[in-house]
């Protein structure tokens, strides 16, 4: 995924941070030592006019003089060892201290981006999803099926809770597997309860950690982003309302909670159609029925929806009362 130029000079600027850490607290090492062992300085100054000595003598045309050089740097490194191991100092407290040594605190190892650097968008990523925390508790790890019912069948399509659930689960690891590859988009819909969000956040922590940008927002977020932005130009809704069109994946969740007018029927349709044009996927999750959509977003959305969207219809009890349950039980 490639970065918008304010995420990739937030990560730089925190590149440039941890150098101007390490060089601060390289300097405070050094004033702490000099202090405490006063011949530590002068074995310094020894070390530095040797070095302009020598590299004198090389140009003079001295050819034993990086030999002789090495041989006297090594005895006076040697000493300095010495005098921070008998004060009680690592051999190694005077050496530049970098948090990630492969790159040097600079993002990139042999002209390519580190690992770290690979960390850091992730990390990025994960923070500006409002996702950060409960991906930890809900993901694809995490799923269970025991929650399903072979007995519980859906009037509707004629299928069990279990069933549905399972195809759902299949079309969401496809979805994951083939992301950047083909383009596609999810709608999850039916009763309260049955695992629409937890997909939705099981998708969202796999892209994530691909280091796709996701963007999570319930429908009453989104439709207060694209008001701040459209009336009150604040500038955060406005760079959220940036984000909300260009992430990789756009998380809706609960649509059919907030409060519709013809504002956010505009602004949904308005936003599910850029992003189809420009090839960036959707997810919505709602406990509304299709004829729902159809009647209360106008028949423009619903129409975007069926012929871009793989629907996903789930059903069965409410998972969140049968813990309870359980737990009482128990």
């Amino acid at each position: 995924m490639a970065l918008t130029n304010t995420q990739y000079e937030q990560l730089m600027r925190m590149y440039e941070q941890r150098q101007l850490n390490n060089r601060n607290r390289l300097k405070q090492h050094f004033e702490e030592t000099y202090a405490k062992i006063p011949d530590l300085k002068a074995l310094d100054d020894s070390i530095s006019s040797l070095s302009v000595y020598q590299a004198k003598q090389l140009l003079d045309g001295d050819g034993s003089a990086l030999d002789r050089l090495k041989e006297e740097l090594h005895l006076l490194f040697e000493k300095k060892r010495r005098l921070l191991t008998n004060a009680g100092y690592p051999e190694d407290y005077l050496d530049m201290q970098y948090t990630c040594p492969d790159c040097r605190d600079t993002g990139y190892a042999d002209g390519r981006k580190c690992r770290c650097f690979r960390r850091a968008v992730i990390n990025l990523l994960y923070t500006q999803s409002n996702l950060q925390e409960i991906l930890e508790r809900e993901n694809f790890d995490t799923c269970s099926l025991e929650y399903y019912s072979s007995n519980h069948i859906d009037p509707l399509t004629g299928r069990s809770s279990l069933e549905a659930m399972q195809t759902a689960l299949k079309t969401c690891h496809e979805f994951v597997d083939q992301f950047g590859e083909s383009f596609r988009n999810i709608l999850l819909y039916g009763d309260t309860g049955v695992g629409k969000t937890f997909l939705s956040h099981c998708i969202a922590k796999e892209l994530l950690e691909k280091s796709y940008s996701v963007i999570y927002f319930t429908a009453s977020q989104i439709f207060d982003i694209f008001a701040e932005s459209t009336f009150r130009r604040n500038e955060n809704a406005e760079t959220d309302h940036e984000h909300i069109y260009s992430c990789d994946l756009l998380i809706i969740d609960d649509l059919g909670t907030e409060l519709a007018n013809s504002f956010t029927v505009s602004q949904l349709f308005i936003c599910l159609n850029e992003r189809i044009l420009n090839k960036k996927s959707t997810l919505i999750s709602t406990n509304l029925a299709l004829d729902d959509i159809r009647n209360i977003y106008s028949e423009r959305i619903f129409s975007r929806i069926t012929s871009a969207y793989t629907v996903l219809r789930l059903t069965g009890d409410d998972i969140r009362i049968q813990k309870k349950l359980m737990n009482k039980s128990i």
